[in-house]
């Protein structure tokens, strides 16, 4: 595969009426042929041509995953210009700041929430020259020079397949393809890209390790803005015929999985976390022979985990137990189980292996199109991410530092329309990961600059911790502080959901998530649950944040992976007050 929109002609040629993606619509799951793709695509990307986009301008997308992001993405990198992802989540600020970094001159929006973010931020982005509206619905009567709808812009052109065929046929594979931002948990995010050579050694390799094919589903939920389910997601389904089942909305998730059981399923730890918490309050509600029988079954299957074979106990208990169970939440089909994104407890992974979901982890980053290392099928080693890729190579630093080089790695980072050095002066990507190997495995530590340097001089890595926590079904996530402190303390984050189910059964009186969390039942909730998944770590103090975040608030990335100095930033009053109380 030289180039993605190549791969997609020669497949809407050989094999057109293949269903290559579904995305469900009012219910109903809507099948779309490699050669419908292929159509919409041709004709998004000759308005694209005319519009003159092409070799090095850059054109954005703004908007949720769907076939109309995948099919704009594609028309752009066909057309020889830079396909750059933004998260619909982001507010106005950070989106503008991106847009204007990046010097986006066109931008595709999904509809008129996105394009009212827009509006406001354009005199911030001098570049951008035109938006284009995928879904004009409430937007009847809205006019604007600038702006104009998905279906007017694709309508033109639509009788020149040649034209897209030769514009497709001229792309240099050494160019860039995609841009997209770090997460920015530690530090302002930054433009990578890739090109499409990148892409290709990437996606080729990928599919290779996965073993993927026609034959393989997967659901796709995740915002096509992170690289991880861009690359390592989407496109390899593309390069293996995979059908990717796009959910519709992230409420939907647990629905959609069950109706599409997928094969292959990628998702960051919060959604494992989720289905893991979900099974954990089914069963403190089922009857006590039921949570007899399944404690049963994963003892007997635990050494499953250890990538040693079941007995014929184990074997029934499997078939009779967890075999349902598995099939209840829709992963009875999934043969391939990934998690990544951000850090996962070992526990957790432990956990789906125990229930017979062979989970296993992938460690990347932006900078490489999100994979550098994944965990071997039966051989998990406490808190290893896996054994490198071996198309690259991995190295740690005398500090312990990740580094990363090959033929994946970026091409660089984006800034004011010019590439500059992502890498050293030999080709090593310097990640800011810390970590070590064993036994060829990689096991991280955490991240340069997180840290806790305790006034006695200890330096204290939040990360296991923070991980560990996040496995109660009664926690979100957590913020492990301590730095220049004589003890360490945490913020927690609730699972309202099954915080508030857990009061309502035990009757304890509340009106709101303020009154809720300030109850002395949910505090020692808290406070058991915590000692519980964390007893090597001594707290002097918790404090319950008394909201929910959001997808939207800057405090998480689109992966909703905290950024923890904003969080610091954000809640220093009341780390402040928590030490004084303390």
């Amino acid at each position: 595969m030289s180039t993605l929109p190549a791969l997609l002609l020669d497949r809407a040629g050989t094999q057109g009426t293949a269903t290559i993606l579904r995305k469900k619509d009012r219910g109903i799951w809507q099948a779309i042929t490699w050669s419908q793709l292929a159509e919409r695509v041709r004709a998004i990307g000759l308005g694209l041509v005319e519009a003159g986009v092409g070799p090095g301008v850059v054109a954005g997308i703004l908007a949720e995953t769907g076939p109309d992001w995948i099919a704009a993405d594609l028309a752009i990198q066909g057309a020889g210009g830079i396909a750059l992802g933004l998260a619909p989540t982001d507010p106005g600020e950070p989106t503008a700041v991106t847009l204007a970094a990046s010097g986006c001159r066109l931008l595709f929006v999904e509809n008129e929430e996105q394009l009212d973010k827009v509006l406001q931020m354009r005199a911030a982005c001098p570049a951008l020259q035109r938006i284009v509206i995928m879904d004009m619905k409430g937007l009847r009567d809205f006019s604007d020079p600038m702006c104009e709808s998905l279906e007017a812009f694709s309508a033109r052109n639509v009788a020149r397949p040649e034209a897209w065929a030769r514009s497709v046929g001229t792309i240099d594979p050494g160019s860039i393809a995609i841009l997209t931002a770090t997460s920015g948990t530690s530090e302002e995010p930054r433009l990578v890209a890739l090109s499409h050579a990148n892409l290709a050694t990437q996606i080729a390799h990928a599919a290779a390790l996965t073993g993927q094919g026609a034959a393989d589903e997967r659901l796709g939920f995740l915002p096509l803005s992170l690289a991880v389910e861009r690359v390592f997601g989407l496109y390899v389904a593309l390069s293996c015929g995979t059908i990717s089942n796009l959910v519709e909305s992230a409420e939907t998730v647990p629905e959609n999985l069950q109706e599409v059981r997928p094969t292959v399923m990628f998702a960051i730890p919060r959604i494992w976390q989720k289905l893991h918490a979900t099974m954990t309050m089914s069963a403190g509600g089922a009857t006590w022979i039921q949570r007899h029988l399944f404690n049963w079954a994963m003892a007997q299957a635990a050494p499953r985990a250890e990538g040693r074979r079941l007995g014929a106990l184990a074997v029934l208990a499997d078939r009779l137990v967890l075999a349902p169970v598995r099939a209840a939440i829709g992963l009875d089909r999934a043969r391939l189980a990934f998690v990544g994104g951000t850090p996962v407890s070992d526990e957790l992974v432990r956990w789906f292996q125990t229930l017979g979901v062979d989970l296993r982890q992938v460690y990347g980053t932006t900078e490489c199109g999100g994979v550098a290392s994944v965990s071997p099928a039966g051989d998990h080693r406490a808190g290893s991410v896996g054994v490198p890729v071996p198309w690259g190579e991995l190295a740690l630093s005398p500090a312990g530092e990740v580094w990363l080089r090959g033929p994946h790695v970026c091409a660089g980072l984006w800034q004011d329309g010019a590439l500059v050095p992502a890498t050293d002066e030999v080709g090593w990507l310097h990640t800011g990961d810390l970590g070590r190997l064993d036994g060829g495995q990689l096991v991280l530590a955490g991240r340069q600059g997180e840290a806790l340097t305790m006034a006695d001089g200890r330096e204290v890595l939040p990360a296991g911790f923070e991980s560990r926590v996040k496995l109660s079904p009664f926690i979100a996530d957590a913020v492990l502080v301590g730095h220049g402190r004589e003890s360490l303390a945490c913020l927690v984050i609730l699972e309202f959901d099954a915080v508030e189910k857990w009061a309502q059964d035990r009757n304890v009186p509340f009106t709101s998530t303020v009154s809720l969390v300030r109850t002395s039942d949910v505090q020692g909730l808290i406070s058991a649950e915590l000692r519980a998944w964390a007893p090597d770590m001594v707290l002097a103090a918790f404090h319950i944040l008394p909201a929910r975040i959001e997808p939207e608030d800057p405090e998480v990335t689109p992966a909703m992976r905290l950024r923890r100095h904003l969080v610091l930033n954000k809640y220093q009053h009341l780390i402040d007050d928590m030490y004084r109380a303390a």
